[in-house]
């Protein structure tokens, strides 16, 4: 448990004035909200000399294809507070020059969606990045750990979740609502701080920062029409299907960017997928498709999508979409997997770090398939696991039950080989 009284000791602020605003970021008192330009800018200019800030959002998407943000909350060491950047008149410029500025750690829980907000406002990933859910399965809270969780062992506290599905575009906001909304910055100091701390005292902040690579990249947050069809996962379609399917996607994420609605308002996935494997080419075929509500077929959005399935089905060769190959086990290959798997989970509980983190299970079929170019293979996923994999492989190495736990062993013409 982190001592919550040496983190804002560090700050050099008198404690009674640290309990003070303790105070103030629970629920009992109406946080700060910065609702014009002058004072954003003054507490960002703030927080410019502070060596870290933590991050979070709050906003909606059910009703829009961009995200509407209506919140954003800001933690430093010293302070916290509250945007709004529905303020009429507001300017996010101070907000968006602090995301950017290299010289502050932006810290934020499960950060991609919040990333990708400050990514399409500003055209840049803010950086540096400390995600901590991300840290937590390095230092072995397991996968997806939840912030609650993460704030009942660093913080002592209990999150509480009746504001969490909240209408945030609504106004005047409630006391409760900008309390909850403040808790999470203001935990998620302590969580930081806590994850820091181990991953110091293990040397994995290496392992971190080779996570956040991902996070980091602006093609990440990128949305392009052209390779929409990815998130449908089609299996098993014909070469002219995917041609359709890459076409009718891109249309579709053109016109809800363009309408600023969701993709699945104007078309659902199930309707594309139906649409690319019969690929019809009248009104009357178009008609026919369950998935399609009723009357979409007609008229000019009905033209719209036979055009894309006509694009598609005249797609040359080299721009049909491709769907990744998966290894062909031969024979005799599924239970190397399975033994593989046991590997990753008694490595992975040994060294405390989450399984899912180290390797997938269609790594680990690549692994048994005698793939080398595998990311399980490589930097610190080889230390912790994929040198044993490959040992294992090579029948260098074997596992053993003993005591009631599985270990793993030295063959013995191994051993013999170690000897001479």
């Amino acid at each position: 448990m982190i001592d919550e009284d040496s983190v804002f000791r560090s700050s050099g602020r008198p404690k009674a004035q640290d309990e003070a605003r303790g105070e103030a970021d629970g629920a009992t008192l109406p946080p700060p909200v910065i609702a014009d330009t002058k004072t954003l800018e003054a507490l960002c200019k703030r927080l410019a000399h502070a060596p870290f800030v933590a991050v979070d959002t709050e906003f909606m998407r059910d009703a829009t294809y961009w995200p509407r943000l209506c919140l954003v909350q800001l933690a430093g060491p010293d302070e916290a507070a509250i945007i709004d950047p529905m303020a009429k008149g507001i300017d996010l410029k101070p907000l968006l020059k602090l995301m950017a500025d290299s010289r502050v750690l932006k810290v934020f829980h499960a950060a991609r969606q919040d990333v990708e907000i400050f990514f399409h406002m500003a055209g840049d990933v803010p950086r540096p990045i400390f995600d901590t859910q991300v840290a937590a399965m390095v230092c072995g809270f397991g996968e997806q750990v939840s912030y609650e969780t993460l704030v009942a062992h660093f913080a002592g506290a209990r999150v509480d979740k009746s504001s969490r599905f909240t209408d945030w575009s609504h106004r005047p906001l409630t006391d409760r609502q900008l309390a909850y909304a403040l808790s999470d910055v203001t935990h998620l100091r302590l969580v930081h701080a806590g994850l820091a701390e181990r991953l110091e005292k293990t040397g994995r902040e290496t392992w971190l920062g080779e996570e956040m690579a991902t996070l980091l990249d602006p093609a990440t947050y990128r949305l392009e029409p052209d390779e929409a069809w990815q998130r449908l996962k089609p299996r098993g379609m014909s070469r002219n299907g995917l041609g359709v399917l890459k076409e009718i996607s891109a249309w579709r994420e053109r016109e809800a960017q363009r309408r600023d609605l969701p993709r699945g308002r104007l078309v659902k996935d199930e309707a594309l997928l139906e649409i690319a494997a019969s690929q019809p080419k009248r009104i009357e075929d178009l008609a026919r498709i369950r998935a399609l509500p009723r009357g979409n077929a007609d008229g000019p959005f009905g033209k719209a999508l036979l055009e894309a399935v006509a694009r598609g089905l005249a797609l040359p060769a080299d721009e049909v979409p491709t769907l990744p190959d998966r290894p062909n086990l031969p024979r005799g290959l599924g239970p190397v997997v399975e033994v593989l798997k046991v590997l990753l989970k008694m490595t992975c509980e040994t060294h405390h770090v989450a399984a899912k983190l180290v390797a997938s299970v269609a790594d680990l079929e690549r692994i048994a398939a005698g793939e080398s170019d595998v990311p399980a293979l490589r930097g610190w996923r080889h230390e912790v696991f994929g040198k044993d994999a490959s040992a294992l492989l090579e029948g260098r190495l074997g596992l053993a039950v003993e005591g009631g736990q599985v270990r793993v062993v030295a063959h013995e013409a191994t051993k013999r080989g170690r000897g001479a």
